[in-house]
């Protein structure tokens, strides 16, 4: 039986943001804040098109769950340090809200380290609405539109990462690809039923 290859177009597309990251890092440290997000634009896009090519091109795996996810944290890590370098006096007046994504971000994947020790790969609705309301109040916010939607990006953050942890809960073992939490407990009211 011959072994499916992690070549593939979406795993490409998630390995860009490994990529990005230190240019992301050498662009902010030389103050180049048009050209860092340009290139955060497009890493957010490979963010968004690895998951569709996969289930457009039959490519869904477990590698390329937990490389997304790898990428994801090493990408919003990378964006915290970079806007501190970058607008400082913006991360500086909204430093609780940057405290609660970058939170989000480790709270999950250390709880997940500690009960399963790998990471976890769930990619809920939550938490895609969570990215795509924090990267689009990124761009408002830095590009000196109003700081509100950071706000809430922020707390939809923090709701995303305690269903994460809720998820984890609840799990006997690791499973990537799960859509929420009322997903998981479904599936185990169902199975206690049989």
């Amino acid at each position: 039986m011959t072994k499916p290859s992690i070549l593939t177009l979406p795993n490409l597309l998630t390995s860009f943001r490994f990529i990005a990251a230190p240019a992301l890092l050498w662009l902010a440290w030389h103050g180049h804040g048009l050209a860092f997000m340009s290139l955060l634009a497009l890493a957010f896009l490979t963010d968004v098109l690895d998951g569709w090519a996969a289930r457009m091109m039959g490519q869904v795996s477990e590698f390329g769950a937990v490389l997304d996810s790898c990428a994801d944290v090493v990408n919003y890590l990378t964006i915290a340090v970079c806007c501190w370098w970058l607008w400082p006096e913006i991360v500086e007046q909204e430093w609780f809200y940057v405290a609660l994504i970058i939170a989000s971000c480790l709270l999950p994947t250390v709880f997940g380290l500690i009960k399963f020790g790998s990471f976890t790969c769930y990619h809920t609705w939550t938490v895609k609405a969570a990215a795509a309301a924090m990267g689009s109040s990124l761009f408002l916010m830095f590009l000196n539109g109003p700081i509100w939607p950071f706000r809430i990006a922020a707390i939809l953050c923090i709701a995303a990462a305690i269903e994460e942890m809720a998820i984890t809960f609840f799990l006997t073992e690791p499973r990537p690809n799960v859509r929420s939490l009322f997903n998981v407990l479904k599936s185990i009211r169902n199975q206690t039923r049989h």
